[in-house]
């Protein structure tokens, strides 16, 4: 049996070293974060093909392993409890060494939510309760074997395995945290679906598979001019997004826009339900989120849920086959004609209910025309005469991160890094060439496609050929981009591969100057590099 010092000194190594390996694990919590809390999710993404992440743990257990066994052995003549004492130091130290040079991993910083915190001490008790179980096994196990080696090998070498287990222990703390979390979460639902129902505003949901996020931005900006209005922030369109604001910010408003986004089918009722909205606006269906709703039908079926729900719809031209319930204003009662796209921004005339009237942005690319367009359809159907509607678009902004203009020392950067669509894909690299000088284009490809991701990345690759200079960051996804470029026509000089956006940009500071212009095309977040 363990002595009474031995059980002290490896509670004392299980509590450091599970300090020690928690930190080195944090990157697999802002990819948790980045799932939405899946484990299925968080799983299926370590044990892809070509995982960073996992290779680096893969290192540092190899490293680990062979620094402790190492230590061990040379330190073997002072005694057992020496030769350990000097393995958890070098392992303590390949930790440490870790987390210092990981300090950049996720693109995406991790938000450190009441959740967070509540699984991060979830996950660190397991953590340490497994280390302090294997010390005293194997320590059991040693006396056992009862030669010299064992004692001084097993006791250390086995714990410096850990980083192997990082997944699983990740996803066994999220499933039992999930016993409190759902409960709360739904108590915290609750709590905002009350204060909306209580709320006497008018409520819009506003889906679709793309530009929800611009449109509710600009329907905002154009409505704000005549009527008190809230809208849930940047993308907040979840329900645990939406209850936060509403629970927050209140619904002390005339009009409240809601951001409504779904990636299974039953997540537009469930926000329906929640928002109840009197009116909707449906930007437009594409294969976005095919990967997670496994065909078109079944995107077009859950966007139409909201079609049904709501009593008056704006309905963008690619939303049109949807059933409907309600009154309709759609693509044949509202439309946008003579669109002029220019580096300057955008121009358009809108009609809506017979009446015709002439809008400029300083909006970039074809979208713009269309999602002003679906933003004004919605505020004209609100009461608000059309002539406030093109006054008020003509001083809109871009929404950050999609499609935004900017201007560095001469520079054209056409950021439009968010999360981009087939859709929004083309017309950005139609802006694109509306630039003088060479023109760039760094991208990591188009996610979320399902089976048509290999067909729609060589389909986005043939629209860069005449371009100066085509980047494609990343290592397999890109393969299809590179393939469909090459086979349009494009010039194998003027394409290059690299493994990361940093290493994009250093090429972009040698090779582009003021007068030239790049275009970064939907910057993946963690979970897809």
């Amino acid at each position: 049996m363990p002595t009474l010092e031995i059980w002290l000194t490896s509670a004392a190594y299980a509590i450091i070293l599970g300090l020690l390996l928690f930190f080195t694990a944090q990157p697999l919590f802002g990819i948790l974060q980045q799932e939405c809390y899946g484990g299925r999710a968080l799983m299926k993404w370590y044990y892809r093909r070509r995982n960073e992440v996992q290779r680096r743990y893969s290192l540092l257990t190899l490293a680990a392993v062979l620094v402790a066994a190492f230590l061990a052995l040379c330190f073997s003549f002072g005694g057992t409890e020496l030769s350990v004492f000097a393995a958890f130091i070098g392992y303590a130290g390949m930790c440490a060494l870790y987390v210092y040079s990981s300090r950049y991993a996720l693109k995406v910083p991790m938000k450190r939510t009441p959740r967070v915190i509540r699984l991060s001490v979830c996950f660190y008790i397991i953590l340490a309760a497994i280390l302090f179980g294997l010390s005293i096994g194997f320590y059991v196990l040693s006396e056992a074997i009862g030669h010299p080696l064992a004692h001084v090998l097993l006791r250390t070498v086995p714990l410096a395995l850990a980083p192997l287990l990082f997944p699983l222990l990740l996803a066994l703390a999220n499933a039992m945290m999930k016993c409190y979390e759902i409960p709360h979460t739904k108590k915290f639902i609750n709590l905002a679906k009350k204060k909306l129902e209580e709320a006497t505003c008018l409520k819009v949901g506003i889906t679709g598979s793309f530009a929800k996020t611009s449109v509710k931005h600009f329907a905002a900006e154009i409505l704000s001019k005549k009527f008190r209005v809230l809208a849930t922030p940047a993308s907040y369109n979840t329900p645990v997004g939406i209850a936060k604001f509403v629970n927050e910010a209140g619904c002390d408003c005339d009009i409240f826009l809601a951001e409504m986004g779904a990636r299974k089918r039953g997540d537009i009722q469930e926000l329906a339900d929640m928002v109840c909205p009197s009116f909707a606006v449906i930007t437009g269906i594409c294969p976005q989120h095919l990967e997670t709703f496994g065909s078109l039908e079944a995107i077009k079926t859950e966007k139409g849920v909201l079609a049904n729900y709501a009593e008056s719809v704006v309905l963008g031209a690619s939303a049109c086959e949807l059933d409907k319930a309600g009154a309709l204003l759609e693509g044949r009662d509202f439309s946008v004609q003579n669109v002029v796209c220019t580096r300057g921004g955008t121009s358009f005339e809108l009609l809506i209910g017979g009446e015709r009237v002439a809008i400029q942005t300083k909006l970039l690319g074809l979208h713009a025309a269309q999602d002003v367009a679906l933003a004004g359809a919605l505020a004209f159907m609100l009461g608000m005469p059309i002539e406030e509607i093109a006054v008020a678009a003509s001083a809109l902004t871009p929404v950050p991160h999609r499609l935004e203009h900017l201007n560095e020392n001469g520079l054209d950067i056409l950021d439009d890094s968010y999360n981009s669509n087939v859709a929004g894909a083309k017309n950005a690299v139609a802006a694109l060439r509306l630039f003088g000088g060479k023109r760039y284009v760094v991208t990591p490809g188009l996610v979320e496609l399902g089976e048509m991701e290999e067909q729609e990345n060589a389909r986005l690759g043939a629209q860069f050929v005449g371009l100066e200079g085509v980047i494609l960051v990343g290592e397999t996804r890109v393969l299809s981009v590179r393939q469909g470029y090459l086979e349009a026509g494009g010039e194998e000089a003027r394409l290059k591969v690299v493994s990361s956006l940093q290493k994009a940009q250093e090429i972009l500071a040698e090779e582009l100057a003021a007068g030239d212009a790049v275009l970064f095309l939907n910057d993946l977040p963690d979970k897809y590099v």
